[in-house]
């Protein structure tokens, strides 16, 4: 949830008050990073339709275009059809109210837009356009958008300041026919709607006998209100606050007409009074607000939404040392009961775009709240459990509101909005099949995000430390601050000191940076003995003598590194900057053995348009054996049903099911022959079959192949060869809009993962992330 100032007509933060914002060097500079790196910013177009041949270019533009032209002259409705109006929504500020930062302007605001186009990307598979209107003139900035209704299915407004952003979207609503939708406001006041429902549920209370007091009178404040009176609140049952005090009939200081219309028939006075016997505390002002002494004195059973960003008016360890009885949510991640509007502009657009809604109206506003709420009230789902390890996800106290990553959201919200909007006549396409856009709406989910969270999260909950064996390289420097900072434990650098003090300083850096960060090095290991006579005995019947192994222990990284993590002095080893793959593979070997009866190969994971893949073999067999496909292939299952995927395999070749014979067809079929036999002994549970061609892989239907025993388009292709592994899969990553991680090394006793020589600092976290994810340290 965004911060609201409490007041909606306090002053702009000027610069020199913004400069005194403390400075988080660290995530500051990564941040920067991130947004510079490659393409910079974090959005862009790409076309949906082929454009390889003239033939394709004379359909999309010029003559071919004039059709739909013609069609949408004769039939504005048809723009649904002909163009992606119907799932482009227009992300809009002036940048007057730009995070908790203040008025910085249009410009200074576009990184958040962008930032909003991609959340809208990510949830709930709606296209969203960033523009940055540079006025803070009311009257420019509404008839700048009124007329951009004809290019967009959905206006978002953002980071407005009150109460200039009331005035906007009122008009705005009046004259224009597609939503307007200022999220500042109403999303946190839907989240929030949601969250009283299930809290006076589990209380006992109706909502109709709740004592509400609101502390805060900016955009987002006011419209918590004004839903909370909309489910049922009673009008006399609420007091507002704001700095000045309660807002009462009759005060003249500091008044507009949008606290006017809530102003209460009170003798309160203060919030401390105001708060006297309260049932319900909902605050969007500032940190403090609210003490102790205050929150003791309210009902039995207190609900408190301390909403304010980053800190809350009182946090939830604070009221546990006054109240056992309380429920307690905030606008922070780090909280039970998280107020985000990730889980309500996303889905509310989705739904409202989807029947062409003219308008966003209350009764849509107060079904995304319902359906939120009831689905709190469900089981949660296990890959939810796991994506937020280490937490109650179970109706109650400590989960009254949904989490961001629950993969029910998309397939819950907007079928509830696009029934109200049908419901209140302001669908232009009602919805006929129900069910169908159920299902519809979870297809677009793109799963690979939620598989990442969910092992972002496992590693928080239980950190690991990893070894960066260059240590001395800026990527790796860069990689092992931002793995501690992202919480997923220790990072170690295997370097000179003195080199990683003169890339500090190159850097702009300061030592401190380097805070929880161990350095260390052949020259200062107390554990060097140990690890080269490990090492002699490893190796000294393959032609190794003591002192070979102590040379290799004092001067090749890889080595030290890898004895570290066999003497269980590390959880897990990232390599590969300075060597190619294999010769990191040779060196990490010769410490570290291969899991019994298994294979050790290379897997890879793609990700294209919402779609994942994971192809392997992509690092080591050149040609592998029919057991060794086999093993892959089992290997490979197991290890994306640990990433929360179903795996459904599929052993590729260049023929179909016989057709034509070849040599490495039949190592297939011997591959497939050895599976069946290990189904049939209940060794394997996993949907498998080949030999197949990738497009036949890939199509759901194979309707020339009914006898085929995959259920849907595989998600794990098991090449014939590495030639056919890594051509496919580097084409795939350079000709499309593909990314990807790894080769992820599966197959030794110890998880080691080997980045490609031009890895980036991204890359170098992920694999260093999936090693930790995967890491079973023992002691030898």
């Amino acid at each position: 949830m965004k911060g609201s100032t409490m007041d909606s007509n306090a002053p702009a933060k000027t610069g020199v008050e913004q400069k005194k914002r403390p400075v988080r060097r660290n995530f500051d500079q990564e941040s920067l990073t991130f947004h510079a790196t490659g393409r910079p910013g974090k959005i862009e177009i790409t076309a949906t339709k082929p454009l390889t041949t003239q033939h394709d270019l004379s359909l999309a533009y010029s003559p071919g275009v004039a059709a739909p032209c013609l069609e949408i002259a004769r039939d504005p409705n048809t723009a649904y059809d002909y163009t992606a109006k119907g799932n482009l929504v227009a992300v809009i500020s002036n940048g007057t109210a730009v995070l908790g930062l203040g008025d910085l302007g249009a410009l200074a605001g576009k990184p958040v837009m962008e930032g909003k186009a991609v959340l809208f990307k990510r949830f709930a598979d709606v296209d969203g356009i960033d523009l940055e209107v540079d006025t803070r003139d009311v009257d420019e900035f509404i008839n700048c958008v009124r007329y951009l209704g004809p290019s967009f299915g959905g206006i978002n407004l953002e980071d407005i300041k009150a109460p200039e952003c009331f005035i906007i979207e009122s008009r705005l609503r009046e004259i224009m026919d597609i939503p307007v939708f200022h999220d500042d406001q109403h999303g946190t006041a839907i989240i929030c709607a949601a969250g009283l429902i299930n809290a006076c549920d589990l209380t006992g209370r109706k909502l109709s006998d709740v004592k509400l007091v609101l502390n805060g009178a900016g955009a987002a404040a006011i419209s918590c209100l004004e839903l909370a009176k909309a489910l049922g609140v009673r009008a006399e049952n609420v007091i507002m606050c704001d700095s000045k005090g309660v807002v009462y009939r009759g005060r003249a200081e500091n008044m507009n007409q949008w606290k006017a219309a809530h102003a209460a028939e009170t003798k309160a006075r203060t919030l401390a009074e105001a708060l006297d016997g309260a049932d319900v505390f909902f605050g969007l002002s500032v940190k403090g607000a609210v003490t102790p002494a205050m929150v003791k004195s309210m009902a039995k059973n207190p609900i408190i939404f301390a909403m304010a960003n980053p800190d809350p008016e009182i946090t939830p360890e604070e009221v546990a040392e006054v109240r056992d009885d309380a429920i307690v949510a905030t606008g922070r991640s780090d909280y039970p009961n998280q107020v985000n509007n990730v889980l309500g502009f996303p889905f509310i657009f989705r739904g409202a775009l989807d029947v062409r809604a003219r308008t966003i109206n209350e009764e849509m506003k107060l079904a995304a709240a319902r359906a939120l709420a009831d689905l709190a009230r469900q089981d949660v789902p296990e890959e939810v459990a796991t994506a937020y390890s280490g937490r109650k996800l179970r109706y109650g106290r400590e989960y009254i509101i949904p989490v961001p990553f629950d993969p029910r959201l998309i397939a819950t919200v907007p079928p509830a909005v696009a029934k109200a909007a049908m419901d209140t006549g302001v669908a232009r396409k009602p919805m006929t099949d129900m069910p169908g856009y159920r299902k519809q709406l979870a297809a677009r989910l793109d799963l690979t995000a939620a598989t990442l969270q969910t092992v972002s999260n496992e590693v928080v909950r239980s950190p690991r430390t990893v070894v960066f064996a260059e240590g001395e390289e800026e990527r790796s420097l860069r990689a092992a601050i931002a793995y501690r900072n992202a919480g997923y434990g220790k990072a170690v650098l295997v370097a000179r000191r003195r080199k990683v003090e003169e890339t500090i300083a190159n850097l702009a850096l300061r030592p401190e940076d380097l805070e929880g960060i161990t350095i260390t090095n052949a020259r200062e290991n107390k554990s060097v003995a140990q690890y080269s006579d490990f090492l002699y005995r490893r190796l000294q019947r393959q032609g190794f003598l003591q002192r070979d192994a102590e040379r290799m222990v004092n001067q090749d990284r890889n080595i030290f590194a890898a004895c570290m993590l066999a003497f269980g002095h590390a959880d897990t080893v990232v390599t590969g900057l300075t060597r190619n793959y294999h010769s990191a593979l040779r060196d990490v070997r010769q410490v570290i053995d291969t899991t019994p009866n298994a294979p050790i190969f290379g897997l890879t994971m793609i990700v294209a348009r919402g779609r994942t893949l994971f192809v392997a073999d992509t690092a080591i067999h050149e040609r592998p054996t029919d057991a060794e496909l086999a093993r892959i292939a089992i290997e490979s299952a197991a290890a994306v049903k640990r990433l929360g995927h179903e795996p459904k395999v599929a052993l590729l070749s260049y023929s179909n099911f016989g057709n034509p014979r070849g040599v490495i067809p039949e190592r297939v079929r011997g591959a497939m022959n050895l599976l069946n036999e290990a189904a049939a002994a209940g060794e394997i549970d996993f949907e498998f079959d080949g030999e197949m061609n990738v497009d036949v892989a890939l199509d759901p239907d194979r309707k020339l192949y009914p006898f085929c025993k995959l259920s849907g388009a595989a998600n794990v292709l098991v090449m014939p060869g590495l030639h056919a592994a890594t051509i496919s899969t580097k084409l795939v990553q350079r000709f499309s809009a593909a990314s990807s991680i790894g080769p992820m090394l599966i197959g030794l006793e110890k998880p080691v993962q080997i980045v490609n020589m031009d890895a980036s600092v991204t890359d170098l976290v992920q694999m260093a992330l999936m090693a930790a994810h995967s890491c079973t340290p023992k002691l030898i």
